[in-house]
């Protein structure tokens, strides 16, 4: 038992020193050039495009129902890095973003988009449009607003009267056995 116990604690201290010589090779072939273009590829993801309006609410005014108006947006890429839209949408239906361009926009470079409002609504209407684009927050928002007139030509509803609501009478049943004093038996 004796000799089990010595062959097993050589074999032991061979496998720790072969284990210790492995890791020793795999810190030296770390290149050089690996570890800068890490350092420069973490340096770079620092960097966004940063989106610049020229406006980021406009007013329509006062307008007529059913009419339809629209605005331009203007951008810039004030960032360090290319900047991509990929999708401009509205908060409904009535008002509907257009004519962007896809096409990554460098640092300094301007674009822009019309937004078309169909005037629907009643009074003070205000829509939003959201840009997504590959900036640090990842969506932009700007506004459009305007004092909606109500619709001559629009269907008048009823004025409802209120009636009055007849009362029915109850009548309430109640025991005059024994015990039984205050129950109703409906």
């Amino acid at each position: 038992m004796n000799i089990m116990k010595k062959l097993l604690l050589g074999l032991s201290a061979l496998c720790l020193i072969a284990f210790t010589s492995c890791k020793e090779d795999a810190t030296k072939k770390i290149k050089a050039q690996n570890v800068a273009e890490a350092a420069e590829r973490d340096a770079n993801s620092t960097k966004f495009p940063v989106l610049a309006f020229d406006k980021s609410e406009y007013d329509f005014g006062e307008m007529e129902a059913r009419t339809n108006v629209e605005t331009e947006f203007s951008y810039t890429n004030t960032g360090e890095a290319p900047l991509v839209i990929t999708n401009i949408s509205s908060s409904c239906g009535c008002t509907i973003p257009k004519d962007w361009s896809r096409e990554p926009l460098s640092p300094g470079e301007s674009g822009k988009f019309t937004v078309k409002f169909n005037g629907t609504g009643n009074g003070n209407v205000t829509k939003t449009v959201t840009v997504t684009a590959n900036t640090e927050k990842g969506r932009e928002v700007v506004r459009i607003k305007a004092f909606v007139k109500p619709d001559p030509n629009a269907p008048v509803k009823p004025t409802a009267t209120k009636q009055p609501v007849p009362t029915v009478a109850k009548t309430v049943k109640s025991s005059t056995q024994p015990g039984h004093e205050g129950h109703n038996h409906d």
